[in-house]
């Protein structure tokens, strides 16, 4: 036995590596060519967005919470204003709702797109990279079109959106509409079709319904194992609850199902969008919206192009937000990636990785590591960690006693 284990070889692969777009550690156990365990690390990226939203108002930490992920920029920061507008109380135009989610579907298209080109370029098939990003371009020119940037639109205010669509943009986005459908029926019957890709990504990145739960997956991932879940259905917000559109599932549990689901939703998004430009209603694009927000707190959530996205807000009263905190959906699909690498080759790994369309940039985590005198490193504790938090808060003028004794005691907020 410890001549087999003395085989094993362990590699790292990252935090700095060609096949990785973003920093982040894979520690990975071989057997031959055969994956054991997969180890994942992630802090690379850590900019404290979070803590840097409390310094700044509300208005700044809008845009601040848009550069969480360039391609999900309208998903965080529409997270962040539903959040916001609920502790306020606002309630929006008609017009305002229709106009966010058009913007919400078409960011889908792109992330979508891009995914498919990703994932084409992960197994070889280059072709289809050229294809996809190509017609992601298509999208990419509509949203600059509609608010003047290709990423990181800045559409979101409290109380509605800043941007309109007119009667030309919107013959424009139709038009586009049908041209990139026709081109994704390609793809689909690529999809279906061509034997070379249904081999190579069918029974690799195994995720069974039951462990999907289990793990906490989300978005195409989950929904690629028979999840039916989709918060645009299970908790609407913004137009969603006014539109008709189809839950897009497969129950083949691998990546070959998780490109179903992508180029399914594609297909979606486009009824989606046709719907909405259809029958936009008039009105105003915006309510007025407090500068300082009510004390009070709230929890929103927004299925974007990965997954569910969950922030947390709160508020004390004051022009600056007391709390943020952000869930984004990269952070719950990682966790399976171990679980869907093992027992797979060391050439599954990128596929597999690529599958749940990783941002290790919104995953935004840090590990403090303090060095004592005989220079080892330890892990501070979550002990340490909150009452680092208290003499810092007490530092700012809050006096968390009595919220502190609650804590203790074990009492819910």
């Amino acid at each position: 036995m410890s001549e087999i284990r003395s085989r094993n070889v362990t590699i790292p692969i990252g935090p700095q590596h060609p096949a990785l777009k973003e920093p982040t550690s894979f520690s990975v156990t071989l057997s031959g060519e055969k994956i054991l365990q997969v180890g994942v690390r992630l802090g690379y990226n850590h900019r404290g967005i979070e803590k840097a939203c409390e310094s700044r108002s509300f208005i700044q930490s809008l845009y601040l919470i848009e550069r969480v992920c360039g391609i999900c920029s309208h998903s965080h920061s529409s997270c962040f204003v539903q959040a916001v507008e609920e502790i306020a109380g606002l309630q929006l135009p008609p017009r305002a709702m229709y106009l966010r989610t058009i913007v919400a579907e078409l960011e889908r298209l792109h992330s979508h797109l891009l995914w498919l080109g990703v994932a084409g370029h992960e197994i070889g098939f280059d072709t289809l990279l050229m294809y996809t990003w190509r017609d992601r371009e298509i999208v990419m020119d509509l949203l600059a079109a509609i608010t003047g940037n290709r990423v990181n639109y800045g559409m979101n205010t409290f109380g509605g959106v800043r941007r309109d669509i007119s009667h030309e943009q919107k013959a424009d986005i139709l038009k586009a509409m049908d041209t990139l459908e026709e081109r994704t029926k390609y793809y689909i019957s690529v999809a279906t079709e061509e034997t070379t890709l249904i081999q190579r990504l069918s029974g690799v990145g195994v995720l069974s319904h039951d462990d999907a739960i289990r793990l906490g997956a989300v978005g195409p991932t989950a929904r690629a194992s028979n999840v039916k879940r989709d918060i645009r259905k299970d908790d609407p917000y913004a137009a969603y609850d006014q539109v008709p559109f189809d839950l897009i599932t497969s129950d083949c549990c691998d990546v070959y199902g998780r490109t179903l689901v992508r180029v399914g939703e594609l297909m979606e998004s486009y009824k989606l969008i046709r719907h909405l430009l259809n029958n936009l209603p008039d009105g105003p694009l915006a309510v007025k919206a407090p500068r300082k927000i009510p004390t009070g707190e709230a929890v929103s959530r927004y299925e974007a192009p990965r997954g569910e996205d969950v922030h947390y807000v709160r508020a004390n009263g004051s022009e600056k937000p007391d709390r943020v905190k952000v869930r984004a959906p990269t952070l719950a699909n990682v966790q399976a990636v171990a679980h869907m690498l093992k027992d797979r080759y060391l050439a599954d790994l990128p596929i597999v990785v690529a599958a749940i369309d990783p941002c290790f940039s919104c995953t935004d985590r840090l590990i403090d590591l303090t060095r004592d005198g005989d220079g080892r490193c330890d892990v501070i504790t979550w002990g340490q960690l909150h009452d680092y938090s208290m003499r810092w808060y007490k530092g700012q003028g809050m006096d968390l006693a009595k919220l502190n004794n609650r804590f203790k005691c074990g009492e819910s907020s």
